[in-house]
């Protein structure tokens, strides 16, 4: 049985009630657990510039090529930066953290944007203070450690994380989550709608009467309300006293 749009907008407003109280519960669940529940985290990030030796600054002028050898030279930077020789004097240095050198490879993150020599330590943690501390110590820590692990001295600071007075968390978006959740409820709403719809075989029209058994309605018994009965009872008990009132008596007999 082919359906027109028509057909399937019949079929979601026949159980349109489903579909609202389907997405009203995700919503509501959704906003309540994000602004109530969820741990707000919050980031602090770093950008570390991988430029010339500073023995050879003012000797020898910037190539290409040497541009093109630090570019390259960030991805093992990066492996340099999460490593557990870095991590262990980080923790050891900074025991406030009461962070152990696995626990600090897991909370830093370092991205580089393609074609630059400048990568950016990011750090996420519940306290922004915290993170803002966590990311300036690995910072300064690897660039004082880099020229003792790769004998280079080719990092600079080129800017730290500061502390805001009034920090953003990054996550949860309760606004986002609760735009994925009207998404997904409002798709698992009309999908439960059409399946009841498919697993409903039951005959409730004329016209169903016709389309899957091919024979005509022959009668219909109306279902009837409480307040229809009394109404109807009303009426017949009212033309029942216009009947039999006198002057109809009255005339009868003098007939």
């Amino acid at each position: 049985m082919e359906l027109d749009l028509k057909d399937y907008f019949k079929i979601i407003m026949k159980r349109l009630w489903l579909l609202i109280a389907i997405v009203v519960v995700a919503c509501t669940t959704t906003g309540v657990v994000s602004f109530f529940f969820m741990t707000p985290i919050y980031e602090a990030s770093t950008k570390l510039i991988v430029n010339k030796s500073s023995e050879r600054v003012g000797i020898e002028q910037l190539t290409l090529n040497d541009v093109n050898l630090n570019i390259r030279i960030i991805d093992t930077y990066k492996e340099v930066i999460k490593s557990p020789y870095i991590m262990e004097i980080v923790a050891k240095e900074y025991p406030q953290f009461s962070l152990t050198a696995e626990q600090l490879i897991g909370k830093v993150r370092v991205n580089s944007v393609n074609n630059t020599q400048v990568m950016t330590l990011i750090v996420q943690d519940p306290s922004h203070s915290k993170a803002v501390e966590i990311v300036n110590a690995v910072s300064k820590v690897f660039q004082r450690e880099i020229p003792n692990v790769m004998n280079v001295d080719n990092v600079s600071l080129l800017s730290e994380a500061k502390i805001l007075n009034e920090p953003a968390p990054v996550k949860p978006d309760p606004f986002m989550n609760l735009a994925i959740s009207l998404v997904v409820a409002l798709m698992a709403g009309i999908g439960v709608i059409f399946l009841l719809e498919y697993l409903d075989d039951t005959i409730k029209t004329e016209a169903d009467v016709l389309k899957y058994l091919e024979l005509p309605v022959l009668t219909m018994v109306v279902k009837m309300k409480p307040e229809d009965i009394h109404s109807s009872q009303d009426s017949k008990l009212t033309r029942g006293r216009k009947a039999g009132e006198a002057k109809h008596v009255n005339a009868t007999l003098n007939q």
